[in-house]
């Protein structure tokens, strides 16, 4: 029998992967343990699906670690994560750096703590110039802010007069979008069980596959990627064409 790493195409592998790593807490909870066990756990997770996309050569993996709407959470829970943010990007820049994967972020960072804000700043400087794996963390982001935001940045420059109404286009937007720089997601996966997009990379994810798996995040591994992406080149991707101008181009 193949090796499951045997039976992905490597000539058909997502350019860019997106995972709202979700079902930490529930997880915690069938242990018996507080939401930021769940959390602390996932921090694994995050390692082993990382350095899995490095070994597949995966050009964008990006994460949706804090939402916009996290910040309602209860404080406690939100401090503990802002902590375990912090301590991460600490421990793990090096070895980010040593694998040759840049980090970079996208959302409201200013929010978030200076010391996280600090953590983060200097592990982009150490990374800037890797050319592996670009891994994109999502972080105070929501899809409506980010188009809301959009918006806003366009409107400033039809009043300063940079741009006229009518040149207002599909390409203008995105290059005032936080993923200006990043192709759109081929594939987008959630975990947890939940059957949502729960705001995260609402423009960019019009044409990407949506794969759902029961298994929350703190157990999500190596195996359980390489299945949603077996599972992504089982399918035809159309957009909006037929299956037989498909096979014809």
């Amino acid at each position: 029998m193949l090796e499951q790493n045997e039976q992905i195409d490597t000539n058909r592998l997502p350019r860019h992967i997106a995972i709202i790593m979700d079902g930490n807490g529930r997880w915690a909870n069938e242990q018996g343990k507080d939401r930021l066990y769940g959390h602390f756990h996932g921090v694994e997770s995050v390692r082993n699906i990382v350095e899995t996309c490095a070994e597949l050569k995966i050009g964008y993996l990006t994460l949706y670690a804090f939402s916009t709407e996290n910040w309602d959470r209860p404080e406690e829970e939100v401090a503990g994560l802002m902590e375990l943010l912090v301590s991460t990007i600490r421990n793990e820049v090096e070895t980010l750096h040593k694998n040759n994967i840049r980090l970079s972020v996208i959302g409201e960072i200013e929010k978030l703590p200076k010391q996280a804000c600090k953590e983060l700043h200097e592990a982009f400087e150490i990374t800037k110039n890797n050319t592996g794996l670009n891994l994109v963390m999502a972080l105070s982001y929501s899809g409506r802010w980010e188009l809301l935001n959009a918006v806003k940045k366009i409107a400033k420059q039809v009043q300063a007069g940079s741009v006229d109404v009518e040149n207002i286009n599909m390409d203008l937007l995105q290059t005032n979008l936080e993923t200006a720089s990043i192709p759109d997601p081929e594939l987008m996966i959630r975990t947890g069980g939940e059957y949502r997009v729960s705001n995260f990379l609402l423009y960019q994810i019009a044409y990407s596959e949506l794969y759902f798996t029961d298994v929350h995040w703190p157990e999500f591994r190596k195996n359980n990627l390489i299945a949603a992406i077996i599972d992504y080149q089982q399918r035809e991707r159309r957009f909006g064409k037929t299956g037989l101008q498909v096979s014809q181009s």
